[in-house]
């Protein structure tokens, strides 16, 4: 294990056996060694002895900063803001007024002629009798006459009160 920690310190490992070497560092003996290592490296670099009181003064630094979970956002100024926000509900009444005055223009003296006019063409309508033997003799041929889940011969025929065959 000592001979792979050191590969790995020198950059020596292959990828392929890279994921097993880091999972043995799980071990307490493991990490013991890779510590003595990098001490022993430190050491022949010329980085100094160890220094007494690292990790407290480490850890009081550390926790005299800030903690920074995201940075802060620019907030646009209000001013900006409201200022578009009541463009934008002016050209949205704009727009439907516009639209609703363009629809609407001369609109009622035309609805009024076009029910008059569907008035007078109503009362020259004739109704339409049609003889129910004529209507029996061509039922197979009518779209949509056949009442589901029925005989086939059954089907929905109305007529005038005084016309009966």
């Amino acid at each position: 294990m000592n001979e792979n920690i050191s590969r790995l310190m020198d950059g020596e490992v292959d990828a392929s056996e890279l994921d097993a070497v880091c999972g043995a560092l799980n071990r307490h003996d493991a990490i013991t060694t890779w510590t003595c290592y990098h001490v022993i490296g430190d050491a022949m670099r010329g980085s100094g002895d160890p220094q007494e009181g690292f990790a407290t003064r480490f850890a009081k630094r550390f926790a005299e900063e800030p903690t920074m979970l995201a940075p802060s956002r620019v907030r646009p100024s209000t001013v900006a803001t409201w200022g578009w926000a009541i463009a934008a509900t002016l050209a949205a009444v704009t727009v439907v007024g516009w639209t609703a005055t363009s629809l609407v223009g001369e609109t009622p003296a035309a609805v009024a002629k076009a029910g008059e006019a569907s008035a007078v063409n109503a009362a020259r309508v004739r109704p339409v009798t049609i003889p129910a033997d004529y209507l029996l003799a061509h039922q197979e041929y009518s779209p949509g006459a056949a009442i589901h889940g029925a005989a086939p011969y059954v089907r929905a025929v109305a007529t005038q009160g005084g016309d009966r065959p």
